[in-house]
Formats: structure tokens, C-alpha cells, sequence
């Protein structure tokens, strides 16, 4: 199983972003997928996850309102759009998997993708 996330870069504050995932090597519908973000010097923080058929998701807190991950299983695509982006949303953000249940906990996660850099200015 493969992992690629993109479409990260700079963006002001106040602006959007979507960035995708794509699993291949195994059938997309069948993993549990979700989003993680690391900021300098801090470590990798949950930001959201969603389950395989996509009708159920969970948000961090602060990302709650905000942040909307989607799937498309037809493409097996996974998706984290952001909106009004904060400068505390810096970070390299991480698509993963787990063929188990979704979870808020990067442990459960087994496969990662390589990470997509997000940099927020104001």
C-alpha cells in the first residue's frame, strides 16, 4: 500500500486549500483513512479522519468548522479541504490508513504517505 498527498504550499491567512491522497496497491474502499499535521519542532497532531464508505467523520477541535475531509471511492482519492487557514495551521500534513476502524490515534494508522507542506502567513 501507497500513500500520496499533494497539494500543499503558501497560502495567506483567511485563505483555502484542498489537499488530496491517493492509496494504491490495495482497494481503496477498504481502509479507514485520515489526515494528521506536524508543525515544527511539535509532534504529528490528529486533524481529521473518515470512515470507508465516507458517511461518518471526526474533526479536531480546532480544525472543527473549518476542515471537511471527503473521499471518493470511485477514485480513490481522500481529500482535506481548509478554509479561513490560520497561521497555527503550519504544518506538513499526512494522509494514512488502517483497514480497522477510523480513529483519532496515529498508532492505529498503518501505512502514511510522505507528507505535503502547508505554510500560513499573515
Amino acid at each position: 500500500v501507497q500513500l500520496q498527498a499533494s497539494g500543499g504550499g503558501p497560502v495567506q491567512a483567511g485563505d483555502s486549500l484542498r489537499l488530496s491522497c491517493t492509496l494504491t496497491g490495495r482497494t481503496f474502499s477498504l481502509y479507514s483513512l485520515a489526515w494528521f499535521r506536524q508543525a515544527p519542532g511539535k509532534e504529528r497532531d490528529f486533524v481529521g479522519c473518515i470512515n470507508r464508505s465516507g458517511a461518518t467523520t471526526t474533526y479536531e477541535g480546532s480544525v472543527e468548522g473549518r476542515f471537511t475531509v471527503s473521499r471518493d471511492n470511485a477514485k480513490d482519492m481522500v481529500y482535506l479541504q481548509m478554509n479561513n487557514l490560520q497561521t497555527e495551521d503550519t504544518a506538513v500534513y499526512y494522509c494514512a490508513a488502517t483497514q480497522g476502524l477510523m480513529s483519532v490515534h496515529a498508532a492505529d494508522y498503518d501505512y502514511w504517505g510522505q507528507g505535503t507542506l502547508v505554510t500560513v502567513s499573515s
